[in-house]
């Protein structure tokens, strides 16, 4: 399996990925809003899009669906749930799904609400597996649930089915918003020898520049992840003195996602 990430360079931070075959050089395209940059990228590297699928309904991720399909032929595929507000999809896609990209690449589709209540992630299983997340997980972070979401959903994702899929695995987001990310899990939890490393290493970069972080370094700087950690939890207590002496992994993780909307 390959993996090309292309960066747009957009005010919205948009990652779009093509993920291909070595053997036949056809080609999946994952939210690919500037179709161009997109289409231009498969055919630098000779490989054909045969199919697109929008994680989630935002313009931001489904833009550029129709021009890519007229150009390639390719068929469009996306969350059952989200299909009649997107338009023009060939697929809709369900818990369970495999999405088959020539001989050698099959995607499982979850089904991951939060972020939306129709939202795919595409979790390719190997000896390097990988998660294209959409906006459900970003790097360092979780998505909002602004549009159409819902936080309690959000977090029931998170716990019953990011967290338990391999540390290796690889994340591949729909944003790069690493960097704010970090500084907000370092607002939360100052402790936090990884965040402080990687922030240090990342905020001079580009976004190409950007790590390919693992599920399993997730565990250790995404405060998302960190939802019984004592620091955590205190320097929450501050902010919402109601939090209960005691409070559970979702209390924790909703009263962060409220903190995060408008930090």
């Amino acid at each position: 399996m390959h993996i090309e990430r292309i960066w747009p360079d957009n005010r919205l931070r948009n990652f779009h990925y093509l993920v291909a075959c070595g053997e036949t050089g056809e080609a999946l395209a994952i939210d690919p809003l500037d179709w161009k940059l997109v289409h231009d990228a498969a055919r630098a590297k000779g490989w054909t899009i045969t199919q697109i699928v929008s994680t989630h309904e935002h313009a931001d991720h489904t833009a550029g669906n129709a021009a890519l399909k007229e150009a390639t032929g390719a068929r469009v595929m996306a969350h059952a749930g989200a299909a009649s507000k997107i338009g023009g999809i060939d697929r809709g896609l369900v818990k369970g799904d495999v999405i088959r990209v020539g001989r050698t690449v099959e995607l499982e589709c979850l089904d991951t609400p939060g972020h939306t209540m129709s939202h795919v992630c595409l979790l390719s299983h190997g000896d390097i597996p990988a998660l294209f997340s959409g906006d459900t997980l970003f790097n360092a972070g979780a998505g909002n649930c602004h549009g159409g979401g819902h936080p309690d959903a959000l977090y029931d994702t998170f716990a019953t089915q990011l967290s338990r899929l391999p540390d290796a695995t690889q994340l591949h987001a729909g944003h790069d918003y690493l960097v704010n990310n970090l500084r907000f899990t370092l607002d939360r939890e100052p402790g936090n020898a990884d965040a402080a490393r990687l922030l240090a290493e990342t905020a001079p970069r580009a976004a190409l520049e950007m790590p390919v972080t693992t599920l399993g370094e997730e565990k250790t700087f995404n405060t998302f992840f960190r939802l019984q950690h004592p620091e955590v939890i205190a320097r929450l207590r501050e902010r919402f003195p109601d939090l209960p002496e005691r409070p559970t992994p979702k209390d924790v993780f909703l009263r962060l996602r409220e903190l995060r909307n408008s930090w």
